[in-house]
């Protein structure tokens, strides 16, 4: 059984439903549900959001994996939806295509950065 469409099979486009993307969006979302809570949760229950604090919670190594799994999840789970919106409302095809480079180029940094900060904090010292 395949995935595919069978105007994509005929035409030998592959799968056109954008079936890939939707369960990708769907899967990071699960994701998201989980690891959401968990991170708003601990955020709530430390006494401040100092750096000292910050690094003390980042140093427990399932809060450094949690955060790890996160940020790459949310900016994967950001940049899929701004494709969606980009490819829906941009009439223009060099727009499109400029404002789809940029959009994933600032994802990629964003999340770069995120992760770099993470492991910064989680991995540095406490004075």
């Amino acid at each position: 059984m395949s995935s595919k469409s069978p105007l994509g099979l005929a035409l030998g486009l592959g799968v056109i439903s954008g079936t890939h993307h939707w369960w990708m969006q769907r899967v990071s979302a699960v994701a998201l549900a989980l690891l959401g809570p968990w991170f708003a949760i601990s955020l709530l229950l430390q006494p401040d959001l100092g750096y000292l604090h910050a690094h003390a919670w980042l140093a427990a190594p399932l809060n450094a994996v949690l955060m790890l799994l996160l940020v790459p999840t949310l900016v994967y789970h950001s940049w899929l939806g701004l494709v969606v919106v980009i490819e829906d409302y941009v009439p223009a095809k060099s727009t499109k295509i400029t404002a789809l480079l940029v959009v994933q180029f600032l994802h990629l940094l964003v999340g770069a950065a995120a992760l770099f900060g993470v492991l910064k904090v989680a991995l540095g010292s406490a004075a």
